[in-house]
């Protein structure tokens, strides 16, 4: 490789550390962000196939307990969302 072919690389390679350089400097503070966020903090939430197969209920069972208010959800289109958080407090109120 010439003298001249090693300095063109060079400057195309500076050039592209320049355009990504800030890019990294982004991806650092969201991943910060993410990583700073309280895992207990973050929405987690349950769907009907996870109510059958955690807690053992039937259709017909979470759609009574959705009409009755027991089950509080959130309906996104047609999928039914239930708040992990929600869940949690019932169980342990009905637990005790």
């Amino acid at each position: 490789m010439t003298k001249q072919a090693k300095e063109n690389k060079f400057s195309y390679l500076a050039a592209i550390k320049q355009l990504l350089d800030p890019l990294y400097t982004r991806l650092e503070k969201i991943d910060g962000k993410i990583r700073g966020q309280d895992v207990k903090t973050a929405l987690r939430y349950y769907r009907n196939e996870d109510l059958k197969k955690i807690f053992g209920l039937s259709n017909n069972t979470i759609i009574k307990y959705r009409q009755t208010g027991i089950l509080p959800y959130t309906k996104l289109g047609d999928i039914y969302l239930y708040e992990a958080t929600k869940i949690e407090k019932i169980l342990n109120e009905n637990g005790q």
